[in-house]
């Protein structure tokens, strides 16, 4: 039986090599996901759902969106822009694992740019599809927490929202999102030569690797920490926010039921819709952080020398799970998407 070799790294999107690992006859190593033909078929079927949940949920989130009036605003405009991250995933990142994984099971053998970085080959398909996963995981953390300002925004100073919070703003703010955060997943290729992507045969996906080296380089090393440190501090203070908006909530309430026996009212407090669209994003930032934390300790466990091959591959498709709950998240929480959601499925 074959193992798994993976090596300590600072993201879980980054594999350290040694010279000639990329050399051996068969990238596939054993691990839970495909150590059997029935743990290989299940896991292509994985993927194939997966897939699909993620087109057609995102899909359905677009349509609601732009085709609905009330849904043109600065939040709504925010929901597509994550909506179209996860999208990507969907259609570029899982598929070339699919492509890999069946060939690998009608074959018995990884197509040819898997035994290979892409400092090895003239052309390899992981240097599109990797910074992809990596930039819109990046966008799918800006734009949370742009979500989470926003209804901090709304919640905190309601008198002030509709002159802080306006479309023109929130368009340049997920352009300059969507910028950034490209440019953070393709910089460690730019700034350093030392760093390379490959299929990794444990996470089944295209990694960030040191390429035919046989040290850690320092400045690779700093590269490579912008990664850990851009995703653990937009998380933090997103997840922080969250915190004071929905203890702002609860205080609020609380006045709520007081002026209501009363009989008083304040305009100076935020709206019911307001305040049930803080507590969605509340969710969606719950449920991607319980997406995260899985790549979290897989980070910690490499820096701790621990060499979590099954656990890297479910990690990170834990996290692609992600790109499709979005959809659920709205449906459950917001009435008007849901209801919009419907006589979209009613007109089809």
């Amino acid at each position: 039986m074959l193992h798994c070799e993976c090596s300590d790294s600072p993201h879980p999107m980054i594999e350290t090599n040694t010279p000639g690992m990329l050399d051996r006859p068969d990238p596939a190593h054993c691990t839970v996901c495909c150590c059997t033909m029935a743990n290989k078929i299940f896991m292509v079927v994985f993927m194939l759902l997966l897939i699909f949940a993620t087109l057609f949920g995102n899909l359905v989130t677009l349509a609601v969106v732009f085709g609905t009036k009330v849904f043109h605003t600065p939040q709504g405009y925010l929901k597509a822009s994550l909506a179209v991250a996860d999208l990507a995933v969907g259609i570029f990142v899982v598929p070339l694992s699919v492509y890999a994984e069946i060939h690998l099971m009608v074959t018995e053998s990884g197509p040819e740019w898997t035994f290979y970085n892409s400092q090895l080959v003239s052309f390899h398909p992981c240097n599109i599809i990797g910074p992809i996963f990596a930039g819109c995981t990046f966008v799918s953390i800006t734009t949370i927490f742009l979500l989470t300002i926003e209804r901090s925004i709304a919640v905190l100073r309601p008198l002030h929202k509709d002159s802080v919070i306006t479309r023109k703003r929130t368009t340049i703010l997920i352009v300059l999102s969507w910028v950034g955060s490209f440019f953070l997943a393709v910089s460690p290729m730019v700034f350093s030569r030392e760093i390379a992507l490959e299929y990794n045969s444990c996470s089944r996906m295209c990694n960030y690797a040191l390429g035919a080296i046989g040290e850690f380089p320092t400045q690779a090393w700093n590269i490579l920490l912008l990664f850990p440190a851009f995703d653990f501090t937009l998380l933090g203070g997103t997840v922080v926010i969250n915190i004071i908006s929905l203890s702002s909530i609860r205080q609020h309430s609380k006045r709520r039921k007081t002026l209501a026996e009363a009989e008083c009212h304040n305009t100076s407090n935020p709206t019911f819709s307001d305040i049930k669209a803080a507590k969605t994003i509340g969710t969606l930032t719950v449920a991607f952080t319980a997406s995260f934390t899985p790549i979290a300790v897989f980070v910690v466990g490499n820096v701790l020398g621990n060499e979590w091959c099954n656990f890297s591959f479910f990690a990170f498709w834990i996290l692609a799970t992600n790109s499709c709950w979005n959809v659920i998240i709205y449906s459950v929480r917001d009435q008007k998407f849901r209801l919009r959601a419907h006589k979209l499925f009613l007109f089809l």
